[in-house]
């Protein structure tokens, strides 16, 4: 895909990040501010998942599906929280959000992905994450309840199957930055000590539990795409894909959990 035809399918794209969620015209409540802010993290290690996966040509017409569809969604979510922002301090982180934003978007898409630009790309992933995870600490504390707290752990999840798979990628592509294998190491150890706080959560129902299960099923099969080794350029490929396919689906599980500890609250 050439440059002109990379920053149409970025800058068009106008369907939902996940199957069945839609466009939020307006925040009402805390919960689904913390449920959106939470989204914003995972978005950032999403993009640049999508991007590191489009530069290798992996799952290409997917890969820029998602890394289109993330930026749009990342782009209406901050305005809804803009909107939303409960006082002085959370209206302050996202006005720092929104200037590093700016500049993350610019670069991902000032060309089509690239090695070079692939670093950058790294960078700011982990700035924008930051901030959004600022933010969404602050709503937490604001909700001042065990249901804000779950929304918040559950939605994080999203966030570490994405940055798992986003430091993968870098490690496959070369444009890893040091520490990349134990920042993954990481992300998979606090993954995993957060299914194990929200399966134990008192206010799971059966839906929950049955939802949980399917995490834990699925995370096996990104766990072993994560940890399988590659001798070749075709299985090194054919590996990758497995990440990024198995990433998804975990996801879009995560994703579903976090919305039902939302309603639930």
């Amino acid at each position: 895909m050439d440059r002109r035809c990379f920053i149409h399918a970025a800058a068009a794209a106008g369907t939902c990040l996940l199957a069945g969620r839609p466009a939020h015209a307006q925040i009402v409540r805390i919960h689904d501010a913390i449920n959106q802010s939470g989204r914003q993290r995972m978005l950032s290690q999403r993009m640049a998942k999508s991007y590191l996966q489009v530069g290798q040509d992996i799952d290409r017409a997917r890969s820029n599906r998602i890394f289109a569809d993330s930026i749009a969604l990342f782009e209406r979510q901050l305005k809804n929280l803009q909107g939303f922002a409960p006082n002085a301090e959370n209206r302050g982180t996202l006005a720092e959000l929104d200037t590093v934003w700016q500049r993350y978007r610019q670069t991902l898409t000032a060309a089509s992905p690239n090695a070079g630009d692939a670093r950058q790309v790294m960078a700011l992933s982990d700035e924008v994450l930051a901030l959004a995870h600022a933010s969404t600490l602050q709503l937490e504390a604001l909700s001042a309840t065990e249901s804000g707290h779950l929304v918040n752990i559950a939605g994080r999840q999203r966030m570490l199957s994405q940055r798992m798979a986003k430091f993968y990628q870098a490690v496959n592509w070369g444009v890893a930055p040091a520490g990349a294998l134990d920042a993954l190491a990481t992300a998979r150890r606090e993954f995993l000590a957060a299914m194990q706080e929200l399966e134990a959560a008192p206010v799971n129902t059966r839906a929950l539990l049955a939802e949980l299960e399917l995490a834990r099923q699925q995370w096996f099969f990104f766990d072993q795409a994560l940890r399988t080794a590659a001798a070749t350029a075709d299985s090194r490929r054919r590996f990758a894909t497995n990440v990024a396919t198995t990433s998804e689906r975990i996801l879009e599980t995560m994703d579903r959990i976090t919305g039902m500890y939302e309603q639930a609250a």
